[in-house]
């Protein structure tokens, strides 16, 4: 095994396998059936999923699938398979070359199970919005139950739910540290990460006649290794050594020679010396890469993370500062007497690869075994467009780094509008609107860093916190004009921006902030503060209230110019590690103050591998460098806690004030409890109203309703109040 490939092959450049002259399927095959219309007598490649099958790009198994079919393999899908035996994953015979096991375009826990971990009565990606359409972990149950139905089939798992669980982690739902999915699953593959590149490249080598077993060179792939093996010439150091990424601040380049004072460099020696010793220390930095593309870096094992959890906290923290697929190390982690590999993460997609993948021949529309049913998913994003990938933003709560990683890969401008045309000339009930054009972060369409050495080398886990990069080029001039392109299209009437927006980069262009107020809102913006109070903020890597401020005056100047009345709707997020119960109550005295009442609110969800999940369960901070005794975090566990900090977002629910009345007392602030407007809760309660509180050991109930009175929040006169919504 040779150090891990930079220069990769295009995905366009392969050729095609024989099975391309059995031509294109309208969908996928889902049954035996199918296949023999299709002239097939097997599968080259079988995808498992735990969604509905809709043939759209914004659907993992359908990507993929039409990826694989542009190769020239045949792909059959088993979608949201019975999983209590093995019977129904043989539904398509034996795959040729491998199955393809993935829980979905969601995390399976997540898709099933609230931040309170109750059980969801509706599930999205399900026709109908059924529940119960698949088990917990489905990963690795559909992985084990293709096991068991041909023992001998090579089995690749991805997704996301895969890859956020590719080493030792954090399992909120069961409060425990697992190991790796890879060996629960029995898979000999995982392929975290946007997996193009190792997909297209592993299905070509298997065609070959590979063995699946001896593959191990492929970017953003995981397997399982006795522990303590290395390829040859690889060196391993422990991540213990592993230091600090540095104050976050403006990196210099580091290929270029250091920059010399201008007495200095009066005194230079002459200038064929200066180029002996350029070439010397080109060499010096050729060799020490050399040198790093061929060592393994070896984390605290699971046995490890599991028994102490500032281990935990450091091995979280050193995943995070390797994920950079410019200068990113191999990672081992040991389970037992055997280790998880990790290769570096695969290459990002280049614009012309990006508009291939996009561009394949979907049929835009779900399978047609689901007939009439109603699957909301599709319902939600069949007029949207997603023009990128990726997310720099860092945020610490956020699974989107950890999956796709913080370089942005962009689509083409031809791309996007030929997807809006077929958009509006192919999906069934379009009336002109465009539901989004977007992505992960609506407004970081084409932006990456001004220069390709620096990103290749650096290892911040954020270009925007805790401010922008002076590196990052924050241009918004390409997305203004594919806005003004698509909503010049013939047949268009509107084109709305629906995904999240990053406002502290979005007011840096007050053209963009009046573009999209004048042309692309819908009334109201959505927009994530996610906190008003530093504690919480810098531990969610997120910008101050002051960027929101400057985001707001430009936001509403231009609506008014416009004509509009628009809204912004801020997103918050409760009981957060790092925040106290002061930050909440100063967060829902910032609402009060600013007239909002929110409808819906998040409480944190501790996600695998997100490093605030790291903070919930090690109470340590993984932004510094962790040790027993740095900086400890705030952690809010406790049920009753949490109810708390969800109750301070939502102070004006009569429900909740009892649960605040006593919150308010303990903390020393009655005086915020009264009729006037100067306070946060009333102190009576309307009959009917109220949860009831029971004191710790005690049995006895508090806060118990008084008589009937109408509640009525204050709300400026001559305003409205505004509603924020969060699902």
């Amino acid at each position: 095994m040779t150090p891990i490939d930079t220069h990769i092959k295009p995905l366009t450049s392969y050729r095609k396998h024989w099975a391309q002259r059995f031509g294109i399927a309208p969908f996928l095959p889902m049954s035996q059936d199918e296949m023999r219309m299709l002239g097939w007598d097997s599968c080259d490649v079988i995808i498992v999923t735990g969604d509905a099958y809709i043939d759209h790009p914004s659907f993992g198994m359908a990507l993929v699938g039409r990826l694989l079919e542009a190769q020239g393999f045949r792909v059959g899908i088993i979608s949201q398979p019975d999983w209590h035996s093995a019977a129904d994953f043989r539904r398509l015979g034996k795959p040729n070359l491998f199955f393809g096991v993935t829980a979905g375009n969601m995390d399976s826990m997540v898709n099933r199970y609230t931040a309170d971990r109750r059980t969801r009565s509706t599930d999205a990606y399900t026709p109908d919005g059924a529940p119960d359409k698949r088990p917990d972990h489905a990963l690795t149950v559909y992985a084990q139950r293709c096991r068991e139905a041909y023992p001998d089939a090579p089995l690749v798992i991805g997704s996301i739910e895969a890859s956020l669980r590719r080493i030792a982690h954090y399992d909120y739902w069961s409060d425990t540290m697992k190991r790796s999915i890879l060996p629960d699953a029995k898979a000999d593959l995982l392929l975290f990460g946007n997996a193009e590149r190792a997909l297209v490249e592993l299905a070509h080598r298997l065609a070959a006649g590979e063995n699946i077993k001896t593959i191990r060179d492929l970017r953003g792939s995981a397997f399982m290794v006795p522990h303590g093996w290395r390829p040859e010439g690889w060196s391993e150091a422990d991540s213990t050594t592993v230091d600090t990424p540095g104050a976050l601040n403006v990196r210099p380049d580091p290929y270029a020679m250091v920059q010399k004072s201008p007495v200095a460099a009066a005194a230079a020696p002459a200038p064929v010396t200066q180029t002996i010793r350029f070439h010397g220390r080109e060499a010096r930095l050729a060799a020490r890469r050399e040198e790093r593309a061929r060592t393994v870096l070896r984390l605290p094992s699971y046995e490890q993370v599991k028994a102490d959890p500032v281990l935990d906290a450091h091995a979280s923290r050193t995943f995070h500062l390797e994920s950079n697929p410019g200068n990113a190390r191999a990672l081992a982690q040991g389970h037992g007497d055997r280790d998880v590999w990790l290769n570096p993460p695969p290459i990002p997609l280049g614009t012309p690869e990006m508009d291939h993948v996009y561009g394949l021949p979907y049929a835009r529309a779900p399978h047609p075994a689901y007939g009439a049913a109603k699957i909301p998913a599709w319902e939600m994003i069949r007029f949207s467009v997603n023009i990128m990938r990726g997310c720099f933003g860092g945020c610490t709560f956020c699974s989107i780094t950890e999956h796709e990683g913080r370089i942005i890969q962009s689509r083409s401008e031809e791309s996007i509008l030929r997807e809006i045309e077929e958009i509006r000339d192919k999906t069934p009930g379009f009336t002109g609107v465009i539901s989004d054009v977007g992505g992960p972060t609506a407004n970081m369409y084409r932006m990456a860093c001004k220069d390709p050495k620096i990103e290749s080398s650096c290892r911040r886990l954020s270009c925007v916190y805790p401010g922008i990069c002076e590196n990052l080029n924050t241009d918004h001039a390409p997305l203004i004009d594919l806005y003004r392109k698509a909503r010049a299209l013939p047949g268009i009437k509107k084109v709305f921006v629906a995904s999240g927006l990053r406002y502290d980069l979005a007011a840096r262009s007050p053209e963009y902030v009046k573009e999209l107020a004048t042309h692309h809102v819908g009334g109201y913006l959505k927009i994530a503060p996610e906190h008003s109070e530093e504690g919480p903020l810098s531990k969610m890597m997120k910008p101050g209230m002051g960027n929101y401020d400057k985001f707001k005056a430009l936001f509403d100047k231009f609506s008014r110019e416009a004509g509009k009345e628009q809204y912004l709707i801020p997103y918050f997020i409760a009981a957060h590690p790092g925040t106290s119960d002061s930050d909440m109550l100063a967060l829902a005295l910032w609402l009060k103050r600013n007239g909002f009442r929110l409808d819906q609110v998040q409480t944190f969800l501790p996600t695998p591998l997100a490093l605030a999940t790291t903070m919930y369960h090690s109470g340590k901070n993984p932004l510094h460098k962790v040790s027993a005794t740095s900086e400890n975090v705030t952690v809010v566990k406790g049920g009753r806690q949490r109810r708390l900090h969800k109750a301070f977002l939502r102070y004006h629910d009569p429900d909740n004030w009892p649960l605040l009345r006593e919150a308010l007392q303990g903390m020393g602030r009655a005086d915020l409890i009264g009729n006037g407007k100067k306070h946060l809760i009333p102190s009576f309660q309307p009959a009917g109203t109220g949860r009831p509180l029971k004191r710790a050991g005690s049995g006895k109930s508090v806060g118990r309703a008084a008589p009937a009175r109408r509640a009525v929040a204050p709300i400026k006169p001559g305003t409205r109040p505004k509603r924020a919504r969060r699902s």
